[in-house]
């Protein structure tokens, strides 16, 4: 993801848009595809690189470029575009009176947090992160599109024993979101080159089946979540089964699993999880 966007942040920009552009087959691959100077339309990026990907035999070729250019420019992912539909259709009084509170536990940049606060004025977040780099990478965005006021950013690992106790005098929060990592250990293996390349397998390694940091997550939620506040998780396709046999099996979380949304080629990736009163 970060190569394919600086590659086509560069096509977006035009030659010479960007210092430090990145070199190798990429760019070489655009140039013996094309010759058209200057600032090129999002259509017509994503639809030389769904051309590209599908001669080096990348799947989903069309949907992996049309993802990767909406990330390059900012849009809404899939997971951000169903936690804003969930705050407006919360009670009016939650929203107009301080905006809603926000957990985000985090193995990135924190890219989650500042899109739902560039979006949501009236939101705050709280974004955590056990890797420095990345909580320092969080900070530096942050100040740099001037959010820094609406986010606290902590370092911390919520599978420590009481990790909890950090957070608790910052709650309670509305809504917990997380893209963890939620790979089965078993299929890292088979993940394209291009991910394991570019990508911080730390932050896709999931475990045995890929439960891992997702069973964390739902055990530290209830202690830090509103009366019905909410969990959405990006997963992979067959943790709703096991999500949910899982929240049966803890009826002491007091945590339903209501609601599965697929993304943009249909497979079930996203979970609505909800808190209810003991």
């Amino acid at each position: 993801m970060k190569l394919w966007g600086r590659i086509l942040w560069t096509l977006l920009c035009g030659p010479g848009g960007r210092r430090g552009a990145p070199q190798g087959w990429g760019l070489n691959s655009w140039k013996s595809h094309s010759s058209l100077p200057g600032m090129l339309s999002a259509t017509r990026v994503v639809r030389h690189w769904t051309q590209v990907f599908e001669e080096r035999g990348i799947p989903e070729a069309q949907e992996s470029s049309e993802y990767i250019v909406a990330h390059v420019l900012g849009a809404k992912t899939e997971l951000v575009e169903w936690v804003l539909e969930e705050v407006v259709q919360r009670p009016p009084a939650l929203v107009a009176q301080s905006g809603p509170l926000i957990l985000e536990v985090g193995c990135g940049s924190g890219a989650i947090a500042l899109s739902l606060l560039s979006q949501l004025p009236q939101s705050r977040v709280i974004a955590v992160d056990k890797e420095e780099a990345a909580v320092s990478l969080t900070r530096e965005n942050a100040q740099r599109l001037q959010l820094q006021e609406r986010i606290r950013i902590l370092p911390l690992d919520v599978t420590s024993e009481g990790c909890w106790t950090h957070l608790l005098p910052w709650g309670p929060v509305d809504l917990v979101v997380s893209n963890p990592p939620y790979v089965f250990h078993k299929d890292m293996g088979q993940l394209a080159p291009e991910i394991c390349s570019y990508e911080d397998l730390v932050a896709l390694d999931g475990g045995e089946e890929g439960m891992d940091i997702i069973t964390h997550i739902l055990t530290l939620a209830p202690r830090l979540l509103n009366a019905s506040g909410s969990i959405f998780l990006e997963v992979d396709t067959r943790h709703p089964e096991l999500v949910s046999s899982w929240l049966q099996s803890r009826p002491d979380l007091h945590l339903s699993l209501v609601a599965v949304r697929k993304d943009f080629c249909g497979r079930p990736r996203f979970l609505h999880v909800q808190k209810s009163a003991p």
